[in-house]
């Protein structure tokens, strides 16, 4: 216990939950296994309908735990989101697809929960970091996993934004990525990039130069298709931050590090008022300090 609160992220929770300004409800099921709960953050004084999101963490695809990102749900939901943050089966219990399954039910959840949450559920937000990243854009581009659990993801999904996602990585170099992914018939079908297209929501790539651990350059081929094929992407790249304190600076002690935090959230907003016709169409760029009159 005392290990967890002094590790960063445990620093970084209890600073947001003495913080306030949000209420949680934890450990809800949105289905039968012991990785299918996720824990709902709603703003303290909410304006109804509220705009829902669901961030999937990273961790490889081999580990991660919803209670170490509170602070990500706290900053959100202050700002008048309500937020998702699910669990999911992971190696070596679950191989590809699995968990793409997992987040697919747990979208379904959410856009069938939203009303009672206080939340709009007709345009879902997605957010995911690394591997979790990797699993948004999975979900935002291949129609296949929200398919599945009867979603259609153009029609249910506002946008999406990547935090240091690996969306375009073969070949496969590490022994535990080979175990992770190589059963899947046919490589091609476990990266996002692969399935990008230009019709679908706009997406968010944002990137730290100092990154070592997921190639910076993921983003930018991702975001080269998207363009290329028509459709909306946005790049950020920050210079004072890395693979972990990208996410980080979503906590009030490191967001000096970089505006990852407000840019993501413009984002999101410019994109909901494109979405509910206010705003530019498809195809144009989205500008944070662009304001959409009601």
């Amino acid at each position: 216990m005392l290990r967890t609160l002094l590790s960063p992220a445990g620093l970084l929770n209890a600073l947001a939950a003495v913080q306030g300004g949000f209420s949680v409800t934890r450990d809800l099921a949105y289905g039968p296994h012991a990785r299918h709960r996720l824990d709902v953050f709603r703003p303290r004084q909410p304006r109804a309908p509220a705009p829902v999101l669901v961030f999937f963490y990273g961790g490889g695809w081999e580990e991660g735990d919803r209670a170490a990102y509170l602070f990500v749900g706290a900053a959100l939901a202050r700002l008048g989101f309500v937020v998702a943050i699910p669990d999911y089966r992971v190696f070596p219990d679950a191989r590809f697809p699995a968990f793409l399954e997992d987040a697919a039910h747990a979208v379904r959840w959410v856009h069938a929960h939203a009303g009672q949450m206080g939340g709009n559920g007709a345009g879902l937000l997605l957010i995911g970091h690394s591997a979790g990243a990797h699993i948004a854009a999975m979900l935002t581009f291949d129609p296949q996993w929200l398919g599945g659990v009867g979603l259609e993801p153009d029609h249910v999904l506002t946008a999406m934004v990547g935090l240091a996602g690996p969306y375009d990585f073969l070949p496969l170099h590490s022994a535990r990525l080979k175990q992770i992914f190589a059963p899947a018939p046919g490589l091609e079908a476990t990266q996002p990039i692969t399935f990008a297209h230009g019709h679908g929501p706009p997406v968010m790539l944002a990137t730290g130069r100092a990154d070592r651990v997921v190639d910076p350059g993921n983003s930018l081929r991702l975001a080269d298709r998207i363009r290329r094929l028509g459709g909306v992407a946005d790049v950020r790249f920050y210079d004072r931050v890395n693979h972990a304190t990208l996410l980080g600076a979503f906590a009030a002690p490191l967001r000096p590090l970089a505006p990852v935090l407000l840019d993501t959230v413009a984002f999101l907003h410019r994109a909901s008022a494109a979405a509910s016709g206010c705003a530019s169409s498809a195809g144009q760029s989205f500008h944070p300090e662009q304001v959409c009159e009601p």
